[in-house]
């Protein structure tokens, strides 16, 4: 039968065929009677569609693959492949004459960036993040603006001494190099911490830290970018950076809340409608990433904020079935958009153009390591004053070697103007330089290091009535002593803020009888639905194995 189908197809597509040259040669002479034209080709109509398919299906049978291989995943970083998949399909459009394709700077922040974004910013926890905020902050914005001088100044002077090429290389000009190297990228520190299963302590530092820096690198980036286009720097014109820094940070987190609350609210009225409410979920956070793109705010920031905000009370408001969508298919685009960057750093890379110096190249790298190490300790010498928790020496090693830089610092010298910026070209040989660096090397060290340091892994641990409620009990304690005392630190603004969500917010975001439910039948109710959720896909595996198992001979 299969040969006769294999048979039957071959002929069709003679045929086809030779309908095909009939009707060129009755084109060609017009006194001839034309012929209908059995088959055509028109891909010109399909081209963009067809291209990104291919590319995001040719990227799934990547991470496919890759998983299949634990031998392989269990050396190999995911991102490194992907990387190494992209230059050899970059490669292979060269030998084919042709010019690969580069990652275009709107694709890569207007489609690729977000869904990774919301995935995290989502399913952030809160807790480990709102305890460590003071770090983190400490981390992204001290620490960054550390790197951003340090890296300036310092690579700034060994230009000077460097005849030949380096010496046009200005003041300004290292600075603007320094800001855009020196954030550390959450695409590619996602895509290694999960690989280790690093405890969420560590997690939650350098992940939060790669969260938050970017408000300061796309203010410190567009300042320096405006001072090289106008030539001359004032006193006014700090102050008025300055200022800019905390409109651009703080106003994307106050349009993501807008648009969190304004999801929040809708949910409350879709329970006839229950197939579109995954849809508010996915527009109101675009539209919050997409507000805040139109008024240079940070994105990132309007992201995080507006899935913050509004996962608890959606969560209570829409259907199992719509946490489920919204839970796996948050997870598959964002791994299909973290696949599809690394793909494309490699494309890019073989696309150039290139302008290579070693002695730009070897600094810059070695900056960016003694910077990340120099800023970690010192910052960490004067945070450990003011933690409960003291972080160590394998946690500040492992916080400085988690240090990865990844796609959006190629994105940003990517959009530099090569007018104010000629030697935008050697910026981002040096950039993809030390994106390799950080994700080959360290990407791949840092499973080792931590296995030889034995650092603390995340642990396994499900949540029990019993855990939440010594929890709520500790929180109303420690809430207490602080009342007591007259320190009123995060456990007592903590409790005010519960108090007033409970009063107020959730009565105005949540519909029906949930609003006014208590919070350990609300966590009894996640419980019971993470249980049932874990239950299915257990089922379901246990099924397929043993449907395998049956069929096998």
């Amino acid at each position: 039968v299969c040969v006769c189908s294999v048979c039957v197809c071959v002929l069709l597509l003679l045929g086809c065929c030779c309908g095909l040259v009939c009707a060129g040669q009755n084109r060609s002479d017009p006194r001839d009677q034309r012929l209908f034209p059995v088959l055509s080709i028109n891909y010109d109509y399909v081209q963009m569609p067809f291209e990104v398919s291919l590319w995001i299906l040719l990227a799934s049978l990547m991470k496919l693959g890759f998983h299949l291989l634990p031998v392989l995943s269990g050396v190999v970083p995911e991102s490194c492949l992907l990387i190494v998949v992209g230059l050899l399909v970059g490669g292979l459009i060269r030998v084919m004459g042709k010019n690969p394709p580069v990652l275009d700077s709107q694709l890569f922040f207007l489609c690729l960036l977000p869904p990774i974004i919301l995935d995290a910013g989502y399913f952030l926890p809160i807790r480990p993040f709102t305890e460590n905020a003071g770090t983190i902050l400490t981390f992204a914005v001290l620490g960054t603006l550390w790197n951003v001088f340090f890296m300036g100044a310092v690579l700034y002077g060994a230009c000077r001494l460097e005849a030949g090429r380096l010496a046009s290389v200005d003041l300004l000009s290292c600075l603007l190099f320094g800001s855009i190297v020196s954030a550390v990228d959450p695409v590619a520190v996602l895509a290694v911490f999960e690989e280790i299963h690093i405890n969420e302590l560590l997690h939650i530092l350098v992940f939060g830290e790669s969260l938050l820096n970017d408000a300061v690198t796309v203010v410190l980036y567009h300042l320096f970018e405006e001072f090289a286009h106008a030539g001359e720097v004032t006193v006014g014109d700090v102050f008025l950076g300055v200022v800019c820094f905390f409109v651009v940070a703080l106003g994307g987190v106050m349009v993501g809340g807008v648009y969190g609350v304004l999801a929040a609210f809708t949910s409350r009225f879709t329970s006839h409608t229950r197939v579109i409410e995954p849809l508010f979920v996915f527009l109101y956070s675009y539209m919050a990433y997409l507000s805040a793109e139109v008024f240079h705010l940070s994105g990132i920031m309007a992201l995080i904020a507006c899935g913050v905000v509004m996962r608890p009370y959606v969560e209570a408001n829409i259907s199992h079935k719509s946490y489920t969508t919204i839970k796996y298919f948050l997870k598959m685009w964002s791994s299909v958009s973290e696949t599809l960057i690394f793909i494309f750093l490699g494309v890019s890379t073989v696309a150039g153009p290139h302008a290579w110096n070693w002695t730009f190249v070897s600094i810059t790298i070695v900056l960016c390591l003694l910077s990340r190490v120099l800023g970690v300790v010192g910052l960490t010498y004067i945070i450990n004053k003011y933690r409960m928790v003291k972080l160590s020496g394998k946690d500040q090693f492992i916080v400085a070697y988690g240090g990865l830089r990844g796609a959006i610092a190629f994105s940003l010298a990517f959009l530099l103007s090569s007018d104010d910026f000629p030697m935008k070209d050697m910026f981002l040989t040096a950039i993809i330089t030390v994106i390799f660096f950080t994700v080959f090397v360290q990407g791949m060290t840092i499973r080792p290091l931590v296995e030889l340091l034995a650092v603390k892994k995340k642990k396994k641990t499900k949540c029990s009535i019993n855990e939440e409620i010594h929890t709520q009990f500790l929180e109303h304690l420690l809430a207490g002593i602080e009342g007591v005392c007259g320190h009123y630190g995060h456990h007592h603004w903590r409790h005010k803020l519960d108090r007033f969500n409970k009063r107020y917010i959730r009565r105005c975001l949540i519909g029906g009888e949930r609003s006014q439910e208590p919070q350990l039948v609300s966590f009894y109710n996640k419980m019971e639905l993470k249980q049932a959720l874990m239950l299915l896909e257990s089922n379901s595996s246990a099924n397929l194995s043993t449907g395998d198992t049956a069929a096998a001979p």
